[in-house]
This record gives structure tokens, C-alpha cells and sequence, in this order.
């Protein structure tokens, strides 16, 4: 079940928690809709909830891109020559070519991983 939040693009944070605890509010009281769900472009999966480490979202058309975010788990990292324990999450993006390049599709995960790793980047929307 994958609901949509639309105009995403024109709200800010508190306006896209408030559509997705409604929607999500709908979906326990099992009063969801078929159009709820309808004409999504974009998705974003957390596999993470269920423990998943890594996977291959498939996108659904007309979707472009799915966004499949992980769980976090403890993982051992090289820091400045030095081997220490580290919370790591893998993500990955799915997403048709004939509509995304390969470059964008990177920058945008790169921007991913900076908001993750600096969750004022978001905020700021720098």
C-alpha cells in the first residue's frame, strides 16, 4: 500500500506530517482509497522498519523513481586510518532512465546521504 502525498514540492515539513499521519490514520481505519494511492510519481520505501538491510525497489508506473531507505546497523568503517564502529544505513534508488539520468540520479542520492548525515542540511534546504 503505498498512499500519495501530493504537491509535496509546494509544503514545507509540518504540512507533509500532517498529510501523512491522515493518510496514515485512513490506512489503520482501513478507509483508504483507491484514489489515495493513485498517480504517485515518486515513492519512497522504508524496508528499514521490517530490518531490511538492502533491496531493489521495483518502481510502478507511472512512478519514476522509488527511494528504498534501509535499516541502520552498527557497522565497523575506515575513519581517518582508524577502524571504528559506526551507525550505517544503505539506501537506493530505482528509477527509469528514459526520465532520469544516471548523474542526476546520483547527485540526488548524494544529497540524500548529506541530509541523513547532517539533518540541518534539510532543514536549512541548502
Amino acid at each position: 500500500m503505498v498512499p500519495v502525498i501530493r504537491n509535496v514540492e509546494c509544503k514545507n515539513f509540518a504540512e507533509i506530517e500532517i498529510d501523512l499521519a491522515a493518510l496514515a490514520s485512513k490506512a489503520r481505519r482501513n478507509i483508504i482509497s483507491v484514489e489515495d494511492m493513485a498517480g504517485g510519481t515518486f515513492t519512497v520505501s522504508n524496508g528499514g522498519v521490517y530490518g531490511s538491510l538492502i533491496s531493489t525497489p521495483i518502481i510502478n508506473p507511472p512512478q519514476s523513481a522509488i527511494l528504498g531507505m534501509h535499516g541502520v546497523f552498527e557497522r565497523p568503517v575506515a575513519i581517518k586510518g582508524k577502524v571504528v564502529i559506526r551507525p550505517m544505513m544503505y539506501v537506493a534508488l530505482s528509477y527509469d532512465h528514459r526520465l532520469i539520468d544516471g548523474r542526476e540520479a546520483i547527485m540526488f542520492l548524494r544529497k540524500i546521504k548529506s541530509a541523513v548525515e547532517d539533518p540541518k542540511i534539510m532543514l536549512a534546504g541548502l
